[in-house]
């Protein structure tokens, strides 16, 4: 499966040569929409609460372009601070923040370096295109453990190949493809050394790092310090309406600043936009709550018939399960039917992502729905997945 076909698409399902951003499911009737509470297709789909809204109303603004919007300031300020880096920027999302993040590593006038990544993941499905038209740079996947560690032998084997170009190498925390894994800073760190032992920038695709550090009960800027680089983002399950912070040294976010500008992403009255993520930033322990639902899921998915969850070593606040003599889109589209959304994947797996617009009676109604749709296909009981399933290499 090679990387570059992998295009996204607002109109095209995730197929066996093809990944969508929002996959095509089937549409409910306007007689039955979709209860925020049922709708499990992604922590993105949180919307901000009054006191975001309220924050945005007030927020003290400025001309981000000239550098004196205040609010901006304080977020990106914040940022740095929770993540343990000299500075940060806000982009408006964080797809631009893994572009800039290449783009901006070894600095004015270096050749666009190559990108290794991980090939479960979201820069590898998702991201590769805009990589590869906007920014010339080709992206290698590299094989990974599950869990969504990269291979050591098969990064060093990468590295040391010949190359004229520089190279940056990417991890993603949690890790999308492997039901939300949370790598540890250990594991960081393990392919920080590789990639520092070849001259290679390490870049950090945290996306999701604020349930990575809120699972392993560590701060943020210690999943954050072996990185060169961290892409942050506050709009999935922190809530915020729009932004992720690219963070790094002065330096670095220096010019990662004139390419953003460049690239379109600078705002004006960018406050309002900060308003809310700077609340967003102080509820970390919130996240909690969404992963002790997410395990509630699990448990209550694994004990159906016909049911298989992919259970990750460090789980957060996501679940993948695969219903038996039903593809990821069958599945999907009957869950559609008891009102209930779920994204599917192109590993066989359907997607549950929980967030704070979720409760213990809408887990347990998924469930529901899920027990009724497994009925109908007449499986047997299957086990549930261990540590090794669906492993890659």
């Amino acid at each position: 499966m090679q990387p570059s076909t992998f295009r996204p698409s607002i109109r095209r399902p995730w197929t066996r040569h093809r990944l969508s951003r929002h996959p095509a499911t089937p549409r409910l009737s306007t007689s039955q929409p979709a209860c925020p509470r049922l709708d499990f297709r992604s922590d993105t789909r949180t919307v901000p609460d009054a006191r975001m809204r309220a924050a945005m109303a007030r927020a003290e603004v400025g001309d981000d372009v000239y550098g004196d919007d205040p609010t901006v300031a304080l977020l990106e300020q914040e940022a740095a601070r929770l993540l343990g880096t000299e500075a940060a920027l806000l982009t408006p999302t964080g797809t631009m923040a893994n572009l800039l993040a290449p783009l901006a590593a070894f600095g004015p006038g270096s050749p666009p370096p190559r990108l290794i990544a991980g090939s479960g993941t979201h820069m590898t499905f998702l991201e590769s295109a805009g990589l590869r038209r906007f920014g010339r740079i080709e992206l290698t996947p590299v094989a990974q453990h599950f869990g969504g560690l990269p291979d050591l032998d098969a990064l060093a084997a990468l590295l040391s190949a010949p190359a004229d170009r520089p190279t940056v190498v990417c991890v993603e925390n949690t890790s999308m493809m492997h039901a939300g894994n949370a790598l540890d800073a250990a594991a960081t760190r393990a392919v920080a050394a590789t990639a520092h032992r070849h001259g290679a920038h390490f870049h950090l695709d945290g996306a999701r790092l604020a349930n990575a550090a809120v699972a392993l009960d560590v701060p943020p800027a210690q999943l954050a310090g072996p990185a060169d680089s961290i892409a942050f983002s506050v709009s999935k399950g922190l809530g915020a309406p729009a932004g992720a912070l690219l963070c790094g040294t002065s330096a670095y976010i220096a010019y990662a600043r004139e390419l953003r500008g460049w690239l379109g992403g600078s705002l004006h009255q960018a406050g309002v936009v900060a308003a809310p993520a700077l609340i967003a930033l102080r509820r970390l322990p919130d996240l909690a709550a969404d992963h002790r639902r997410a395990a509630a899921l699990a448990d209550g998915l694994a004990a159906l018939p016909g049911v298989t969850v992919m259970r990750p070593p460090q789980p957060t606040n996501m679940v993948m399960a695969r219903l038996a003599g039903l593809s990821a889109r069958e599945c999907a589209a009957r869950l559609a039917g008891h009102n209930v959304r779920v994204l599917p994947l192109p590993n066989h797996h359907v997607r549950f992502v929980t967030h704070r617009a979720h409760d213990m009676i809408g887990v347990r109604e998924a469930v529901g729905a899920v027990a009724a749709v497994a009925a109908t296909t007449g499986a047997g009981r299957r086990p549930t997945e261990n540590s090794r399933t669906g492993s890659s290499p």
